[in-house]
């Protein structure tokens, strides 16, 4: 086990107090994961302050304090260590004390609104097609190689995600691949990670209720870019208006991609129908099976981090053209009969909808209608509950506006919010029906043959959060059982 001096090797403490020959055991920001011989660090959270939770971390046998305050009263067998933020000090700590994992892989981290789990997802399949022991930390779940564990974060917090990483490293992975949320940064729980590589996908309207402004989110998603080593590359999507403001205080060598404008990897659609893509990449034709115009981004930003990574062109597009997404992102389900196309897609975001729309309008026939299943997050973000339903009412036939996950919220009051946005045009198109499955089943009955269906914001989730109790739903599930059911 470290002791206490190997673990504080990154950090720059304001104060070190007490007994200072401590082993340390285990790492823990949460008070009753203390045992004995642990360094608990005591972080500030929105609704908990673990210096509350100081004296109970000693008396659970905590070998080492991480505080921003020094206690009044000082225990003689513990060691104090006073920094300025303990957010940050824990990533360090951690890095250490799991021997620096991120430092013997190569780490790549994509941040964006829209895009990331899609894209580091293609990126761990595209390394392991390639013949690479890899990593992958997504929304949906963490791969150390072959093995699958459920993921309850986009990204863990800095004592999780380096513990993973180092059972990446034990695995010999070669590669790692890791959305990396808006809050992961603001909180810092990438600190301590060497990236390789930052990628950027684009940025829209989301998380304003944690970052108040999208000035601030901007902000916060372009610091990953600014903590960048000169190592590194930073690759950024050119298309997007905020694309190059991601590279502007970089170390890291400045790379872009696009469908529109000159980049270092440029990409054009060719052909965009239910088969798939056909796209010209770097002057290479390549047909891909993922449909839409924000697929064929996200095609192309992995191309240019594979490139980035040394690897070959030709192999890396003829092994990207047999890929498929990531599980719930525009993922298709047809009725037996009638041949009802069902769309599960996570989209959660006014942006996000509205590409999704997009997508499904250059696909479908003059006689096809759509129609969406749509809510919003309870406990989220408020002001994008009317934008969402305006977009979904402009680009469908039928609406049915239902509950996501209310979490603590009455689903009715989110349905009034989402409807306040609805002009009395648009409220025509509309049905307000609050239980999900009733909503899907009330999509599948009002279908005619042919017809296309999207259900939008739950994607790979296999739960819906009601009052504090995640019950399991499941929209693939729901589609499929519906169609059974209707005989369509």
């Amino acid at each position: 086990m470290p002791v206490l001096q190997e673990i504080l090797v990154n950090l720059k403490p304001q104060k070190i107090a007490g007994n200072q020959q401590t082993e340390v055991n285990s790492l823990a920001i949460d008070s009753r994961k203390v045992a004995a011989g642990t360094a608990f660090i005591a972080v500030r959270g929105s609704v908990v302050d673990g210096h509350d939770y100081i004296e109970k971390a000693i008396a659970s046998g905590a070998s080492v304090i991480v505080c921003e305050t020094m206690p009044s009263s000082l225990s003689e067998n513990v060691a104090y260590i006073q920094v300025k933020d303990s957010h940050a000090a824990a990533g360090q700590i951690a890095a250490a004390f799991y021997g620096f994992p991120s430092e013997k892989m190569k780490v790549v981290g994509v941040t964006g609104t829209n895009g990331k789990t899609t894209t580091a997802t293609l990126l761990f399949n595209l390394f392991k097609a390639l013949g690479y022991k890899c990593g992958l930390i997504s929304t949906v779940d963490n791969h150390i190689d072959e093995i699958v564990e459920t993921s309850t974060h986009t990204t863990p917090d800095a004592i999780s995600v380096q513990a993973l990483l180092r059972r990446m490293y034990d695995a010999n992975c070669a590669y790692v691949f890791m959305e990396v949320s808006s809050h992961a940064i603001h909180q810092h729980r990438i600190e301590g990670i060497h990236f390789t590589g930052a990628m950027f996908t684009n940025i829209t309207h989301d998380h304003l209720d944690y970052h108040k402004t999208f000035d601030e989110y901007i902000r916060v998603k372009k610091k990953f870019f600014d903590d960048l080593p000169e190592d590194a590359f930073a690759l950024t999507n050119a298309d997007d208006k905020r694309g190059m403001v991601m590279l502007q205080n970089t170390a890291a060598e400045k790379c872009s991609y696009s469908l529109r404008i000159p980049a270092t990897y440029k990409g054009k659609v060719l052909e965009n129908n239910l088969t798939g893509l056909i796209m010209n990449v770097d002057g290479q034709e390549a047909h891909f099976r993922m449909i839409g115009t924000f697929n064929a981004y996200n095609l192309l930003a992995v191309y240019g981090a594979a490139i980035q990574l040394g690897e070959d062109k030709m192999e890396v597009l003829a092994k990207l053209s047999n890929l498929h997404g990531a599980p719930g992102r525009f993922e298709t389900y047809m009725s037996p009969v009638d041949k009802i196309l069902g769309i599960v897609d996570y989209a959660h975001t006014p942006d996000a909808l509205l590409n999704v729309l997009a997508t499904i309008k250059q696909l479908r026939g003059d006689a096809q209608q759509v129609i969406t299943v749509v809510g919003c997050g309870g406990d989220r973000d408020k002001t994008k509950r009317p934008v969402m339903a305006e977009v979904a009412c402009e680009h469908s036939d039928r609406v049915i506006l239902t509950s996501d996950n209310p979490r603590s919220e009455d689903p009715e009051v989110i349905l009034n919010e989402m409807e306040a946005g609805l002009n009395l045009t648009q409220k025509r198109k509309v049905l307000r029906i609050s239980d999900r499955r009733e909503a899907i089943k009330t999509a599948v009955s009002l279908a005619n043959a042919g017809d296309i269906i999207l259900l939008a914001g739950k994607g790979h989730e296999t739960y819906q959060e009601i009052k504090g109790i995640k019950n399991h739903f499941n929209d693939r599930e729901e589609i499929t059982k519906a169609f059974e059911l209707y005989n369509k």
